[in-house]
C-alpha cells in the first residue's frame, strides 16, 4: 500500500513538472558600429556627379529606417557631415566594444570593367579569424542574393588594424562601372542592400 502511494505521488510530481514551461532565454543583444566612409569635404569616389559620400549616407539612412530588430543596437562613428579622424573613430569603437565594426565604402577604378562588392579584413588584427568569418557570412549572403562579390581581401587599413573587435570593410561596388553605378544610385537597390546588411548583422554570434 505504501509503495502504491509513493508511486502515485511520483507520477503526480512528474506530471506537474511536464507542464511547466522552461524559461525562455533572452535573445542576444547585438551591438554594431557602422562607419561611414567619407564626410565633409572628402567626397572620395565620384562619377557623373554621383559621390561615394552620398551613396554611403543614403544607405546608412536606410539601415536606420529598416532596423526594426530591438536586439540589434547600431552605433555610428559620426552623426554629422564632418570628417572624423581615424584615431577618434577607433577610440569610439574601442570604448563601446561592439560585436562588429562595419565600414561602408564605394569603390572606383581606372578599369571600368571592374565591378561588384568587395570585403576587406586585416591579418594584423587580433580579431582576424572572427572578422574573416563574418566577412565570409556577408559574402555568402550577398552571393545567394545574386550580387557579384569578389574574394575576401586582406588590407592593413587603420580601422581594421586598430579596432579591438572584429572589423570588416565593405566596398559596395564601383562607381566607375556603369552597371554598378546605376545599381548604387537606385533607391530600390539601396533598400535591398540595407535590408541584407541588417539580416547579416542579425546572424552574428
Amino acid at each position: 500500500m505504501k509503495n502504491s502511494v509513493k508511486l502515485f505521488l511520483l507520477v503526480i510530481t512528474l506530471t506537474c513538472f511536464a507542464f511547466i514551461s522552461p524559461e525562455k532565454s533572452e535573445p542576444k543583444l547585438i551591438n554594431v558600429v557602422i562607419d561611414a566612409g567619407h564626410r565633409g569635404e572628402d567626397f572620395s569616389a565620384t562619377q557623373d556627379e554621383i559621390t561615394e559620400k552620398e551613396i554611403v549616407e543614403q544607405l546608412i539612412s536606410k539601415i536606420k529606417t529598416f532596423n526594426k530588430n530591438k536586439n540589434i543596437v547600431i552605433h555610428y562613428t559620426r552623426s554629422t557631415d564632418k570628417f572624423i579622424p581615424f584615431k577618434d573613430r577607433t577610440d569610439f569603437i574601442n570604448t563601446i566594444k561592439p560585436d562588429l565594426v562595419l565600414s561602408l565604402h564605394v569603390n572606383a577604378s581606372p578599369n571600368s570593367n571592374k565591378s561588384g562588392m568587395e570585403f576587406y579584413v586585416s591579418k594584423e588584427s587580433n580579431f582576424y579569424e572572427k572578422s574573416n568569418l563574418i566577412a565570409e557570412n556577408f559574402q555568402t549572403s550577398f552571393l545567394n542574393s545574386n550580387y557579384k562579390v569578389a574574394e575576401i581581401k586582406n588590407a592593413d587599413f587603420y580601422i581594421l588594424k586598430e579596432s579591438e573587435v572584429p572589423a570588416v570593410i565593405m566596398e559596395l561596388g564601383y562607381l566607375t562601372n556603369e552597371a554598378d553605378k546605376k545599381s548604387l544610385a537606385n533607391n530600390n537597390e539601396q533598400n535591398q542592400i540595407a535590408k541584407k546588411i541588417i539580416e547579416c548583422i542579425s546572424e552574428l554570434k
